[in-house]
């Protein structure tokens, strides 16, 4: 009887301590998540760079301690904002510096690859501005690098991080537009003309990604495209690009920076509803309970199983406007790009996402058809 108890309290007393070692671990963890501080560096603050200095800055688990930039006027612009972050014109001082856990790359896009090798070199978490590279061989590259020493590379797809874009997501997934059809986008203005990259590059990048984030990364079957040069000789400033992907869905992307008009607006026609996104829009998304069904009619031999003929019927119900609740999409971006290195959480814009990505550009740049490549 004795024997029993005493196996019965070294077992009670074995779990206890198991359970509180366990207690004490989650507790361990939930401090380093909470206590976390990421020290970030960032190459680049020209046009699209202040934004993301910004959100990193004011991203209470990052310590932003470099800002790099060729230009001094750049360099005394930051320091005018943040004089606590210090500023060189040599990306290298980031690369050596050992207290910087991720850099943050804004430069034009043939310096993309390098820096980004560069940095993960040296064993720092990097998040480029898109897109990650230009060919689908440098981005192989950079997730091979990535994988063996354990980091974050990850693409500034802004908007797939859009609360706007990921209801319609959410829409697209939930069965309530019927079989996607076909989709179209327009990203067009009048300027600001760029002569590192075409019209193709610059801009086509969001519809691409966002197309893809849509259709859960489907594998295209073959890419077009058709563009011109009016301006700058060899640089496109008009591109219209069409995707064929797998189901009969069609996609077609028009870009431009030689355009009367500015709109950012994409369409997804379904068999059952159709929504338009208008990112310049007060109320982003309207959702239309628009399309036309085939019905049977009845054959002169009191027969509705043949093929033909067929009426169309005309639907047209309601309109709606959902409520978005609105974020900041560069805001939810730094933060994801944190929660990727501290809690350990799948990159929704890695490398497997932006060499899809490239892929599409690098097709379209080449006019090749991709089951031929």
């Amino acid at each position: 009887m004795r024997a029993l108890e005493s196996l019965y309290l070294g077992t009670k007393n074995t779990i206890i301590f198991e359970l509180f070692s366990l207690l004490i671990y989650c507790f361990s963890l939930l401090y380093f998540i909470l206590n976390s501080e990421l020290t970030v560096a960032q190459i680049g603050v020209g046009y699209w760079g202040p934004n993301l200095l910004r959100n990193l800055v004011s991203n209470e688990e990052c310590h932003v301690k470099f800002a790099v930039d060729i230009s001094a006027e750049r360099r005394d612009f930051v320091q005018s904002l943040y004089p606590e972050i210090q500023v060189s014109n040599d990306a290298e001082e980031i690369f050596s510096d050992s207290d910087i856990d991720a850099v943050v790359i804004a430069t034009p896009v043939r310096s993309h690859f390098d820096l980004t090798m560069r940095a993960l070199e040296a064993n720092k978490h990097v998040l480029i501005e898109k897109p990650m590279a230009t060919t689908v061989a440098e981005v192989d590259q950079l997730g091979k690098l990535a994988e063996s020493k354990n980091l974050i590379a990850m693409v500034g797809h802004t908007f797939l991080y859009n609360p706007a874009v990921r209801h319609i997501k959410k829409i697209i997934d939930a069965g309530e537009l019927g079989d996607i059809r076909y989709i179209y986008s327009q990203r067009v203005n009048l300027g600001r003309i760029r002569s590192d990259v075409d019209a193709l590059w610059n801009l086509a990048p969001h519809d691409v990604s966002i197309i893809q984030y849509w259709l859960n990364n489907s594998e295209p079957e073959y890419v077009k495209r058709v563009g011109m040069d009016y301006v700058q000789n060899g640089v496109d400033d008009v591109v219209f690009l069409s995707i064929k992907y797998p189901s009969h869905i069609l996609a077609n992307i028009h870009v431009s920076w030689l355009d009367p008009h500015k709109i950012r607006r994409m369409t997804v026609v379904g068999s059952e509803k159709m929504v338009v996104y208008d990112d310049i829009a007060e109320h982003k998304i309207t959702i239309f309970d628009k399309g036309i069904d085939r019905m049977a009619v009845l054959g002169e031999h009191m027969d509705f199983d043949k093929p033909e003929p067929f009426n169309f019927n005309h639907r047209s119900g309601d309109v709606v406007v959902p409520i978005i609740k609105w974020e900041e999409p560069l805001e939810v971006e730094i933060q994801h790009f944190v929660d990727c290195i501290i809690k350990k959480i799948p990159c929704l814009t890695g490398v497997e996402h932006a060499k899809k990505v490239v892929r599409i550009l690098e097709a379209g740049s080449k006019r090749k058809i991709l089951s031929e490549t």
